[in-house]
């Protein structure tokens, strides 16, 4: 296994010469375990989507509806992901991500009670405030496992439980949903919540890289502490933040829309629709698994990181931009699912890379906070893409015309969105400059 990239110059790095020893099984134990958390994680995003015509005609909605059921997801998923980012230097990942994983599998029982659009309602926010943490925290549990040097791969292999989640449970709950009808697949997915959760309790456990040095001698200042004003404010946090924006509003057109647009304006049925989503989502995997050798290879020729992660995830947002605003008017099909397959599988590259330029520039006190509100800022799409998208396709000409028009939106969004952390991702430079301001948070009492 090849190296893992380290930072030229990071605020997180270890400062303490007698670092606890890498615990090779129980760190990729762990991983295998946030891994399958974001499978769980990523399919319950998916499953509304997967069942938007079934819903829609049974329960008569509208397009505005089923967007604004579908964007109630995001109303408090920033929020959640801010809240709670703060509160992870205090409380163990262990508890974080039980606790989270419960409330997904609680959340999806509403509408298996009640099938109305309240309950769809009711289940969807409170499903958004506990997977909005779900993504920072627990790459922040994995960071604890893998000390800096070492974190390219697990973090690209977190990612790709986003791919790996719609991967398989495009045909897994398509087939439940055909087979069985819509409620079986929250009703399953349920279940899988509260089983990962039993098993992550009794074999996950916090790892040893963000424990306080032992070599700190009591009564001495604790590690130092960067005002969280400069830190948003740097180039490479606005960056971060922007190319996870970006990323985010083709995924939320992803998992609300896409699967109806294939099937309504595509003509297609839902398992062939299922397996053009797997083989998106397949293509999502293999570039993040291709991800941490290319990050590794540049980085022992010396390459920044800057040039290594932050040029590569903003040039990433804006090409799936750039193919998001052509496919709707290509011909042949065969070029459009190229085109579709690119606009929404290409920007999953910017996820793993934006956490490694944001965790080069903070103490890893803060970066749970940090990550936080990446996570918070970078998901509004979540909120805004569904329901701008359903508006259009009710005021729009046609429903062609409305979805190429939110296409085209989110293009635009992307290719500045990329634009942005090009230019201002510079994490060397950032890191020298939050490090000249840092202060000690004072004695320990």
């Amino acid at each position: 296994m090849s190296s893992q990239p380290s930072p030229p110059l990071a605020l997180d790095a270890p400062g303490d010469l007698a670092a606890p020893a890498f615990d090779r099984r129980r760190a990729w134990l762990v991983t295998a375990l946030i891994v399958t958390f974001m499978i769980v994680n990523f399919a319950d995003k998916s499953v509304l989507g997967l069942a938007a015509d079934p819903i829609m005609d049974e329960l008569d909605i509208s397009h505005s509806t089923y967007g604004l059921i579908s964007s109630s997801y995001s109303i408090l998923f920033s929020l959640s992901g801010l809240v709670v980012g703060f509160f992870a230097a205090r409380i163990s990942s262990r508890v974080l991500l039980f606790v989270m994983c419960v409330v997904w599998g609680l959340a999806q029982l509403p509408v298996l009670i009640v099938s109305a659009v309240p309950a769809l309602v009711a289940g969807r926010v409170l499903l958004g405030a506990a997977e909005g943490p779900a993504t920072p925290m627990s790459m922040h549990a994995l960071y604890k496992w893998f000390p800096v040097g070492r974190r390219g791969l697990p973090s690209a292999l977190q990612i790709s439980g986003a791919a790996l989640g719609t991967l398989i449970a495009a045909p897994v709950v398509t087939w439940l949903i055909t087979r069985f009808g819509w409620r079986s697949a929250f009703a399953a997915l349920a279940v899988t919540s509260l089983v990962w959760s039993a098993v992550w309790w009794f074999v996950g456990r916090d790892g040893p890289y963000d424990r306080p040095s032992a070599r700190v001698p009591a009564g001495t200042g604790g590690p130092a502490r960067v005002p969280y004003r400069r830190l948003l404010l740097s180039g490479t946090a606005i960056g971060s933040v922007a190319s996870a924006f970006g990323a985010s509003w083709a995924m939320a057109l992803s998992q609300a829309w896409l699967p109806s647009y294939l099937r309504n304006e595509l003509t297609m049925s839902p398992g062939t629709a299922a397996a053009v989503l797997s083989a998106v989502s397949a293509f999502s995997f293999v570039l993040l698994l291709a991800l941490s050798p290319m990050v590794d290879r540049l980085t022992r020729r010396g390459v920044s990181l800057r040039l290594s992660s932050g040029v590569p995830q903003g040039l990433a947002v804006a090409c799936a931009g750039a193919a998001m605003a052509v496919f709707p008017f290509v011909g042949p099909l065969p070029v459009r699912l190229v085109l579709i397959a690119v606009a929404f599988a290409v920007h999953s590259i910017a996820f793993p890379l934006h956490y490694m330029t944001a965790a080069a520039v903070v103490p890893a006190s803060q970066r749970g906070a940090l990550f936080g509100i990446v996570a918070a800022t970078g998901t509004l799409p979540g909120l805004l893409a569904p329901s701008l998208t359903g508006r259009l396709l009710d005021t729009a000409p046609s429903v062609s015309a409305g979805y190429a028009q939110s296409f085209a939106l989110a293009a635009g969004v992307m290719i500045t969105c990329g634009a942005v952390a090009v230019c201002c991702i510079r994490p060397a430079r950032d890191a020298a400059r939050l490090s000249a301001s840092s202060v000690s948070p004072g004695p320990v009492r």
